[in-house]
C-alpha cells in the first residue's frame, strides 16, 4: 500500500519518540511509575499493566476513590507528587498534561531514567493483539466502548482502554487475550497528536472537526494530524469513518487516494452500510442497516435491524461503526447486533444521576459545540414533551473564545441553558475570554450564572415532575448532580 499521498507533517510533543515505530514490550519496561495515575487515561494503562503482572506506582496531586482502585488492584501510590517518588522505578509515563518543572519529571531526567508518553505505555500494552483504534473529535468513549462490550459478547475476550467505566464492567480497561489472533480496543485520543501509536488493523473515526486549536494551532493542523493516524495503521488496515461527516468524508477521499482500504457509514446515500429509518424514542433507539461493498476481495452485503438499549440517533450511527469493525472481524451480522444491544452506556455519557420530585438529572461530557448539541438533542427525546433544563460549564479559554456562538445555539435547544464559569484546565485566562460570549451571543434561553449554586436553585425553583435536567462539560460540573437532586427533594416537601 502506498501512503505517499497523505500529508504527514506535524510537530508532535518532545516526549514523544519517533511516530510508527514498532510497539514498546511490556518486559523491556521494568517497574513503572505514572505521574498523574489518576486522570482516566493514565489510570486504565496502569490496570493494564497490574493486569499484565507489571510492578506499578503512581502519583497525584489529590486523594480520590480511584487512587483507591489503583491500590486495591496492586499499585503503590502517593499523594502528594514529589521527587522521591520515581527512585527504583525504571520507566516513567506522563501524559501531555504534565509540565517540564513537575518535581517528578525532573527527578526522572536527573536520574537518566526511560520517560515515555501515555500513548507509548498503552501501546505496550496491547502485545501482539490486533487493535481497532478509534479516534474522533467526538463519540470515541461511546463508540470504542461499544466495540469493546460486543466483542465480548461475540466471546472474543477482547482487551479495552477507553475513557470512562463501561456501565456494568466497572472499569474502563481489561487485559483479555493479547495474542495475534485476539482484539484490542483502544479509544485514540487527538488532543495531542499522540494518537499515531498504536498501528491499527482497523482505524475509526467518528469525525473530524477543528478542536483542541491550543495544541494545533489551526484547523489545518488538526485535519492533518487525522492523516497521521489514518497512516499509522497496519499496512492492510482499513479506515471506518462516517460518511455523514464532511471532515470524515474528506479524509475518507484522501485516504482512498493514497491507496488506504476505506469503509464508510452513515444515513447518507454514499455510505457503504448505510442507516435507513433511524428512530429514537424515550431510552430506545433503532435503525435498519444496509450494506454493500467489497474490500480485499470479498464481499459484504446483507440487512439487519439494530437496536440499542440507550436513547440518540447520534448512538445508532456510533454502534454502526462498531458492526463494521464486527464484519470486518468475521463475525456474523445477526449475533453482532445481538452483542451491541448489550451495550447500556458509559459514565458521564447521559448518565441518569437520580430522580426527585419526578425531574431526572442527568450529567454528560459534552464540551464541544456539536457534542453539546447531540447531548441536548437526546435530552429532548427522553423529555418527551417536558421541559429540559441545563448546566453548563465551558471547558477551556481557548475552546469557548473559538466556539462561543456555536455553543450558545446549542444550549438553546434547551428550555433554560445556565452557563457557569469557564473551567480551566490547563490553561491560563485569556484576556476578554468570559462564559459571557456565549450568553451574550443573542439567545433568550441561554443565561449566565454566577455559581453552580445559584443555578441549582433556579432549575430547582422550575422544574415540574417529568422534566429533565442535564449538568454538561468536562470539568467539575459533575458534581452537581447531587446538589440538584437534593434541591429537587427539597421542593417535593
Amino acid at each position: 500500500m502506498t501512503k505517499s499521498m497523505m500529508n504527514l507533517n506535524l510537530e508532535m510533543p518532545d516526549v514523544l519518540n519517533p511516530p510508527f515505530a514498532a510497539r514498546p514490550r511490556l518486559s523491556d519496561l521494568g517497574r513503572v511509575h505514572f505521574v498523574g495515575i489518576g486522570g482516566a487515561g493514565m489510570s486504565a494503562v496502569a490496570r493494564l499493566m497490574l493486569q499484565a503482572g507489571v510492578e506499578v506506582s503512581g502519583s497525584d496531586q489529590r486523594e480520590s476513590a480511584g487512587l483507591n482502585a489503583l491500590r486495591a488492584q496492586g499499585a503503590k501510590v502517593t499523594v502528594p507528587q514529589a521527587a522521591q517518588n520515581v527512585e527504583g522505578v525504571q520507566t516513567v509515563v506522563v501524559s501531555t498534561a504534565i509540565k517540564a518543572d513537575n518535581p517528578e519529571m525532573v527527578a526522572a531526567r536527573e536520574l537518566g531514567l526511560r520517560i515515555i508518553h501515555r500513548s507509548e505505555a498503552l501501546a505496550a500494552a496491547m502485545g501482539d493483539s490486533q487493535v481497532i483504534a478509534v479516534a474522533g473529535t467526538h463519540g470515541k468513549t461511546t463508540t470504542s466502548s461499544m466495540i469493546a462490550v460486543m466483542f465480548d459478547g461475540l466471546a472474543q475476550d477482547p482487551s479495552f482502554a477507553v475513557g470512562s467505566e463501561i456501565a456494568g464492567y466497572g472499569t474502563n480497561a481489561h487485559l483479555g487475550s493479547t495474542s495475534e489472533t485476539s482484539w484490542f480496543v483502544a479509544e485514540a485520543d487527538e488532543s495531542d497528536g499522540s494518537f499515531v501509536r498504536y498501528l491499527p488493523q482497523i482505524a475509526v473515526v467518528t469525525n473530524v472537526e477543528p478542536d483542541h486549536l491550543d495544541f494545533y494551532g489551526t484547523a489545518e493542523k488538526v485535519y492533518e494530524s487525522f492523516n497521521r493516524f489514518v497512516a499509522s495503521m497496519n499496512d492492510d488496515g482499513v479506515l471506518v469513518t462516517c460518511a455523514d461527516d464532511a471532515g470524515a468524508m474528506d479524509l475518507a477521499r484522501r485516504s482512498r487516494e493514497a491507496g488506504v482500504q476505506v469503509v464508510t457509514y452513515g444515513e447518507s446515500a454514499e455510505a457503504d452500510v448505510q442507516l435507513l429509518g433511524s428512530t429514537s424514542e424515550g431510552t430506545v433507539c433503532s435503525s435498519n442497516i444496509r450494506w454493500d461493498f467489497e474490500l480485499g476481495g470479498k464481499s459484504y452485503q446483507g440487512a439487519t435491524t439494530l437496536t440499542l438499549n440507550i436513547p440518540g440517533i447520534h448512538n445508532q450511527l456510533n454502534a454502526t461503526a462498531g458492526f463494521v469493525c464486527g464484519l470486518l472481524a468475521g463475525s456474523d451480522p445477526v449475533e453482532i447486533v445481538q452483542a451491541l444491544r448489550k451495550f447500556t452506556g458509559t459514565d458521564r455519557r447521559f448518565t441518569l444521576r437520580g430522580v426527585a420530585n419526578g425531574v431526572s438529572v442527568f450529567d454528560d461530557y459534552a464540551h464541544h459545540p456539536t457534542e453539546v448539541q447531540r447531548a441536548l438533542e437526546t435530552g429532548r427525546t427522553v423529555a418527551a414533551g417536558h421541559n429540559l433544563y441545563v448546566m453548563f460549564q465551558p471547558h477551556l479559554f481557548s475552546r469557548t473564545q473559538e466556539f462561543s456562538r456555536e455553543f450558545a445555539q446549542a444550549l438553546s435547544l434547551a428550555d433554560r441553558s445556565y452557563v457557569l464559569d469557564i473551567y480551566p484546565a490547563r490553561e491560563l485566562p485569556i484576556e476578554g475570554v468570559t462564559s459571557h460570549l456565549i450568553t451574550d451571543a443573542g439567545y433568550s434561553e441561554v443565561k449566565y450564572a454566577h455559581s453552580g449554586h445559584e443555578a441549582v436553585e433556579l432549575i430547582a425553583q422550575q422544574a415540574q415532575p417529568g422534566d429533565i435536567v442535564m449538568t454538561v462539560g468536562a470539568g467539575d460540573i459533575t458534581s452537581y448532580g447531587n446538589a440538584l437532586i437534593e434541591a429537587l427533594a427539597t421542593q417535593e416537601n
